[in-house]
């Protein structure tokens, strides 16, 4: 009885009632889950070599994680995950403007520690304590060894303790998405821009869609399956040449923590 009490008196104290805070509280686990997921899907087909993942399976991580994070925060915030869904819903009078720049900075900054996340799961400092050698100037890296966390070490032992964008073992692409080998720079800004408008546009035709009363409905609660299943699509047919950029948090954060974490200013060019 004096546990249950205790319960109680817990969350009470705990409870967020400010509506604002719950809804940031609830796009920043959401986002924070889906790119979790979805940059582990990436860090364990690149650096299995494929053996423990492919080009598919990292696909349905990260349309999974899509459907995840719907479920976690769809009915606090929306669950938007995505500055772009955010704007159209601005656009169209469903979301007011005074909000967007505040999801957009918590769903940027659950982008960046997802990716703090995803790097001490995959870096690894195992191999280079045994080693003695340096990290590559990364200075996550070294504080790391001062702390003594020693995950496992998928991305050391696929770079070769280098922490690369370009090259055959590079491993920048794990957190953000770069262009081909074989794609210029002014046919790569182009898809960029492209796939952007297109792949996002498309995503945000498809949920407004299946959010809309007025279509044929989707079975109450399986709509976040049904987004998934869009998300697949996308990825799977728009991707070739630079990635799917359909998500700018999904990109800027990882980005700037790759920047800091030791890959150099050459994740910006």
């Amino acid at each position: 009885m004096g546990s249950a009490s205790c319960l109680t008196r817990a969350r009470r104290l705990l409870r967020i009632r400010n509506q604002l805070m719950r809804e940031c509280l609830a796009e920043l686990l959401s986002t924070f889950v889906l790119i979790t997921i979805t940059l582990s899907g990436a860090a364990q087909k690149i650096t299995s070599e494929e053996t423990k993942g492919n080009l598919l399976t990292s696909y349905l991580a990260g349309a999974l994680a899509v459907m995840v994070g719907i479920y976690i925060a769809g009915g606090i915030s929306g669950a938007h995950m995505n500055p772009a869904f955010s704007l159209v819903m601005c656009l169209t009078e469903q979301f007011p403007w005074w909000k967007f720049p505040i999801f957009y900075l918590v769903e940027t900054l659950a982008s960046f520690l997802a990716s703090g996340v995803v790097y001490i799961l995959y870096y690894g400092m195992g191999g280079q304590h045994q080693a003695g050698e340096p990290h590559g100037g990364a200075r996550l890296a070294r504080l790391m060894d001062r702390l003594c966390l020693c995950p496992t070490d998928a991305i050391w032992h696929y770079s070769n303790g280098t922490l690369t964008v370009s090259g055959p073992r590079e491993t920048a692409s794990i957190f953000a998405t770069y262009p081909a080998d074989y794609v210029s720079v002014t046919n790569g800004f182009v898809d960029q821009a492209g796939a952007t408008v297109v792949g996002t546009g498309v995503l945000i035709l498809g949920v407004m869609g299946i959010m809309d009363n007025r279509n044929k409905g989707v079975p109450k609660g399986l709509e976040p399956v049904v987004v998934a299943m869009l998300v697949l699509s996308i990825e799977s047919s728009m991707g070739a040449n630079c990635g799917c950029p359909l998500n700018p948090a999904r990109d800027i954060g990882p980005r700037l923590f790759t920047y800091v974490a030791g890959w150099g200013p050459e994740v910006f060019r």
